[in-house]
C-alpha cells in the first residue's frame, strides 16, 4: 500500500523546533540541531507539522509501505548518531512498544563493534528513562499524552465477576423477606425461583433490574488500549496485533447501555465519525495497515441507523478490498433508542 510519511530536508532545517509540538504522535524531535523523525512507526503522515516550519524543510512523500522492521529503522537511526538512537528507543519505551524496543537493542548488540558510540551509554540512558512525563516536560521532546499508545491491563477476576453469576448467587441465597425487582417477567421469574420463603417478586414494565453487577458495584471497563480515536491510533501498535477489532461510530457507545460488556469485551477498539471527521483517506490507509501489517483477525463495524453512519462501513469495505490479507467483517446496526437492529457477517 502507498503511505504518506514525513520527509525532512536537513540542509534547510535550522533546528528551531517549531514543528515538534505539531506532531501529536511525538515522532519529531530536535536532536543535534536538526529536526529528526525518530519513529517512522508513529508518523501518521497527516502533515500537522508542515505549517509550523518557517524554512519549508518538511514535506510529505508517498512511498510503498512495508511491514515495520525495527532492525531496518535502527540501521537508519545509527547513521544519525547516538542521541537519535537514544531518542528513538525512549520513544518506543514511552509508547509501550516493548517488542520493538527489544529488537532495536538486539540490533545494536549485534553491530556493537561498528556503532561509533558506546552501547552501554545507550542502554543506561534508556534504562533510566522513566515515564512519559519526563518527555512531556521537555519542549523539544513533547509527546501528547492523549495520543501516547498504551495497553490497559484488566484483572481477570474482580469484585464484579459477572452480572449473571453474581445475580444467581444473590438469588440463590435470598432468604425470608427478600425483594427481587426486574424489568421483565423472565428475569423476575428466574430471581424468584431461587428466593426463599416470603420472598416478594415485582415485575414492572420499566426496565429496572437488580443484578449482580448492581450489588457488586460499577461495571468494569473493557477498554484494552489507548488511544482509541482512529486518527490517533498507531495501526501497528501491539494492542492491534492478532486482535479482533471493533470499529465503532462515535455515538454507538452512548446509545447502548451495555457497550463494554456486550460489544467491546475481548476486542481492540477504534472510533470514528464518517460525517464530522476530516481526512477520511487516512482512515482507509490505517485500516488497511491494520489488516496487512497489524495482523488483525476480524473486524466488527458498529454504526447507528442514521444514514451518515453508513460511510464507516464503506471505508472498512474499501480497506478490506485494498488489503493483501483478507479478514471477515461483521456489521452491527444500532437504533437511536439503543436497540440492535441487525447483526450479521457481511
Amino acid at each position: 500500500m502507498i503511505r504518506d510519511v514525513v520527509k525532512i530536508n536537513e540542509e534547510l532545517c535550522n533546528g528551531c523546533g517549531l514543528c515538534v509540538p505539531g506532531c501529536h504522535e511525538g515522532a519529531l524531535q530536535v536532536i543535534d540541531g536538526k529536526a529528526r523523525l525518530i519513529s517512522d512507526l508513529m508518523c501518521d503522515g497527516l502533515g500537522a507539522c508542515l505549517g509550523h516550519c518557517p524554512q519549508g524543510a518538511i514535506t510529505i512523500e508517498k512511498r510503498e509501505a512495508e511491514a515495520y522492521d525495527e532492525a531496518r529503522v535502527m540501521e537508519i537511526m545509527v547513521t544519525k548518531g547516538k542521541n537519535t538512537v537514544i531518542a528513538h528507543l525512549k520513544h518506543l519505551k514511552d509508547h509501550n512498544e516493548t517488542g520493538f524496543l527489544r529488537e532495536g537493542l538486539r540490533y545494536l548488540k549485534e553491530h556493537e563493534q561498528v556503532l561509533g558510540f558506546s552501547l552501554n551509554d545507550v542502554i543506561s540512558e534508556v534504562h533510566h528513562h522513566g515515564h512519559a512525563a519526563e518527555v512531556h516536560a521537555s519542549p523539544q521532546g513533547a509527546v501528547c499524552p492523549g495520543s501516547m499508545s498504551r495497553v490497559i491491563e484488566r484483572p481477570v477476576a474482580g469484585a464484579a465477576a459477572g452480572s449473571a453469576a453474581a445475580a444467581g448467587a444473590v438469588a440463590a441465597g435470598a432468604g425470608a423477606g427478600a425483594v427481587a425487582v426486574a424489568g421483565t417477567a423472565a428475569v423476575a421469574g428466574a430471581v424468584a425461583a431461587g428466593a426463599g420463603a416470603g420472598a416478594v417478586t415485582v415485575a414492572g414494565t420499566a426496565a429496572v433490574a437488580v443484578t449482580g453487577a448492581a450489588v457488586a458495584g460499577a461495571l468494569q471497563s473493557e477498554l484494552r488500549q489507548w488511544p482509541v480515536q482512529l486518527h490517533l491510533v498507531n495501526p501497528q501498535a501491539s494492542a492491534y496485533r492478532n486482535a479482533d477489532l471493533l470499529i465503532a461510530a462515535d455515538c454507538t457507545a452512548f446509545a447502548t447501555g451495555d457497550f463494554h460488556q456486550r460489544f467491546l469485551k475481548g476486542k481492540s477498539l477504534a472510533i470514528a465519525c464518517p460525517k464530522l471527521d476530516s481526512n477520511l483517506d487516512v482512515y482507509l490507509n490505517k485500516i488497511t495497515a491494520m489488516i496487512d501489517h497489524g495482523g488483525i483477525n476480524t473486524i466488527t463495524v458498529m454504526i447507528m441507523t442514521v444514514p451518515c453512519c453508513g460511510g464507516l462501513l464503506r471505508i472498512v469495505n474499501q480497506a478490506v478490498s485494498a488489503a493483501r490479507r483478507k479478514v471477515p467483517v461483521k456489521l452491527i446496526v444500532v437504533s437511536v433508542e439503543g436497540n440492535v437492529v441487525s447483526e450479521e457477517w457481511v
